[in-house]
């Protein structure tokens, strides 16, 4: 049994930099057709130069692969209309990160009143640039998104026109968001389609399992299955893929992040397999998107067979999503080494 994806895309993808960059970009590049770049690097993605020099790397890591990098800048709340007119010819959209809430996003936005963001956000409606949100208060950890979602709403009032990405989603309350107002759209990663709290902290702690947002109840994973398996229009895969060194995720302070890219595509073609919603995973992974993003992406066909995949325990110093276990579905081709 085969199937074909045709130019699957990754709307929230981390390559990192450098040595990092070297060692996982290609894990995404060789069975994507492009993918939506994250710009938190230290120093963050916050101007025209910087985002032509990351891509010129990325391209260069990614070694002649049919793959689009979709470039982003870290939001700021002092860019105006004359910048972000002339950055929209190198970025598809702005990323937004609560400060300090997750990985390097230490200078991130402090102030959520519409007032301090004004500036920004009506030059990106104007200039119809989408915003993507990582969307959590410093509450309680369970909390923490459901309480955003109070500023989810604020913002789609106060600027009917932009359109927001809830980024990663992973509870029950931001799925309900979605059908409440027309400018909102979210993504959705393979770990929280699959993992609860109690697979990351039930018995043994899996470090490598530890995500921001974290995994929710299983029934946030039942409202997440529900739109994604049947492919809601303004939901889209994007996977997170957050790469760490195992000296980073083993260790006192473990990273947040889980590096997914090597296993995405076998999984999602199991999952949506068993809940036998396989016709749906072409717009999942890459219909929906295009019409969110208005994008044309490069011609790709990605082939996947019912044949056992053996995931590999390490790609480079970085342990990945299922490392050592068997997934029922493979790449046609050899897999990302």
């Amino acid at each position: 049994m085969k199937i074909t994806l045709h130019s699957p895309l990754d709307m929230h993808l981390h390559l990192r930099d450098g040595k990092m960059m070297q060692n996982i970009a290609r894990c995404s590049s060789k069975y994507f057709a492009g993918g939506i770049i994250m710009p938190n690097l230290v120093p963050p993605i916050t101007c025209i130069e910087d985002v032509k020099a990351y891509k010129k790397r990325i391209q260069k890591a990614i070694n002649g692969d049919k793959f689009e990098p979709y470039m982003t800048l870290f939001f700021k709340n002092d860019y105006n209309y004359k910048f972000l007119k002339e950055a929209k010819k190198y970025i598809k959209a702005i990323k937004l990160y609560p400060s300090g809430i997750t990985t390097n996003s230490e200078g991130g936005v402090s102030s959520f009143e519409t007032e301090d963001l004004k500036e920004t956000l009506e030059a990106m409606s104007e200039l119809e640039l989408p915003l993507l949100v990582h969307g959590e208060t410093n509450g309680f950890v369970l909390d923490r998104e459901k309480e955003f979602g109070l500023f989810y709403e604020k913002i789609a009032k106060s600027f009917p026109k932009l359109k927001i990405i809830m980024e990663h989603i992973t509870d029950k309350n931001s799925v309900k968001l979605l059908d409440r107002f027309d400018n909102l759209y979210a993504t959705i990663t393979l770990h929280h389609l699959l993992i609860t709290l109690d697979d990351v902290v039930g018995g043994l702690l899996k470090p490598h399992l530890f995500c921001k947002p974290i995994a929710k109840k299983e029934e946030d994973k039942e409202f997440l299955l529900e739109v994604a398996l049947n492919a809601h229009p303004k939901v889209m895969f994007g996977s997170d893929s957050a790469p760490h060194p195992q000296s980073s995720k083993e260790s006192c302070g473990c990273a947040a992040g889980v590096f997914s890219a090597p296993v995405i595509l076998p999984a999602l073609c199991d999952l949506f397999e068993k809940h036998n919603k396989l016709e749906n995973l072409q717009n999942f992974i890459s219909n929906n998107a295009r019409k969110i993003y208005n994008i044309k992406p490069i011609k790709k066909d990605i082939i996947l067979e019912k044949k056992e995949f053996l995931v590999p325990e390490k790609y480079g110093e970085v342990i990945p999503m299922f490392a050592g276990e068997r997934l029922n579905w493979s790449y046609y081709e050899s897999t990302c080494s």
